[in-house]
């Protein structure tokens, strides 16, 4: 469930990197950010089937619950790192002309 949760935020995050023609808001970076966690769910998903074999098909729906918990989790972090580094750049000056109480 948490790699599913990944995969489609980072295949919509994509979408949007791609269809957008202003890159000021770094939705690339945002792209990036959930590609990196949906392969490290990949790889924690080959290693858990490794371990349990045709169980790991069988998930309890509290591993579900749990999974999903985790993965929507992980989404809302990668938006706040993302928000973060987008505050950090600020390509369009907003935040420093706020804080600074300059004109345009």
């Amino acid at each position: 469930m948490t790699l599913l949760i990944t995969v489609f935020a980072a295949l919509i995050s994509t979408v949007v990197w791609y269809a957008s023609s202003n890159n000021d808001m770094k939705p690339g970076s945002l792209a990036l950010i959930y590609w990196g966690a949906s392969l490290m769910w990949f790889v924690d998903a080959a290693v858990e089937y490794i371990d349990m074999g045709a169980d790991y098909f069988a998930p309890t729906a509290a591993d579900m619950l749990n999974d999903a918990y985790l993965g929507f989790s992980v989404v809302a972090l990668g938006m706040i790192i993302w928000i973060a580094m987008v505050l950090i750049k600020d390509p369009k000056g907003k935040l420093r002309r706020t804080l600074t109480g300059e004109k345009k």
